[in-house]
């Protein structure tokens, strides 16, 4: 190679270099030196499922020695599947938020997106608002109405807490998993549950809490882990 191709390849690495550092002196720092962090936006589907997938959303369930009957999704209102959407709680990625005009319950996604189930909520009087943490999930509890319940229905102290409550099953008003809600560290005793009646799903019925599907409580319960922050709204 000649001194002269030599110089000339020297002057376009070097001018490559100064190019490189000059687009460098253009991007944004944080304090610690390093370049600003890009939000991350996750492509995820936002479509109604189709019938196929909500033939097999809402089949039959073996779950816990359990046999989870099918749904008959067509008797229920459409905008109470479980469904993903855009996100309009404008809580952090993992929180849980209970919109109870709407009967909505979202889990927020990273990316702008929620995870949409249709609730069931409590009876005007008995509704529960505020903010707290899931302190407890357990699958397939066994439930124990509060003692101010069984006080206004005696038929049920053969359930109270002295005598162990309910023990696990398809009549079981908690159903297949349930939530337990805390705020500052006290039982608020309100759950986040299954039910096996359907029909309720978007109906103000319960005595406070929050229920679901059979099938939309077992996908709820795998996606909100321990501790994670709840937001109901009224």
């Amino acid at each position: 190679m000649t001194i002269e191709n030599k110089l000339s390849r020297r002057s376009f690495v070097l001018g490559g270099l100064s190019l490189t550092a000059a687009l460098a002196g253009c991007t944004t720092n944080t304090p610690g030196g390093g370049p600003a962090p890009v939000p991350t936006r996750v492509s995820r589907p936002i479509v109604p499922p189709a019938q196929a997938e909500l033939a097999s959303m809402y089949g039959p369930v073996e779950d816990g020695g359990f046999s989870i009957p099918a749904i008959p999704f067509e008797q229920v209102d459409p905008r109470f599947y479980r469904q993903r959407v855009p996100d309009p709680t404008g809580e952090a990625p993992g929180t849980v938020v209970v919109d109870t005009p709407t009967r909505f319950l979202y889990v927020v996604e990273p990316g702008g997106t929620a995870m949409r189930y249709g609730v069931g909520i409590g009876r005007d009087g008995f509704s529960w608002q505020g903010e707290g943490v899931i302190h407890w999930r357990q699958a397939w509890p066994r439930w124990k109405p509060p003692n101010e319940m069984v006080a206004r229905q005696p038929s049920l102290e053969r359930y109270s807490i002295a005598n162990g409550g309910m023990e696990p099953g398809l009549k079981n008003p908690l159903g297949a998993r349930a939530l337990y809600i805390f705020q500052n560290g006290q039982d608020t005793l309100y759950r986040l549950h299954g039910s096996p009646e359907w029909k309720s799903i978007g109906k103000a019925v319960s005595s406070g809490c929050v229920r679901l599907m059979n099938q939309d409580v077992i996908d709820l319960y795998d996606r909100v882990p321990y501790k994670a922050r709840i937001v109901v709204r009224q």
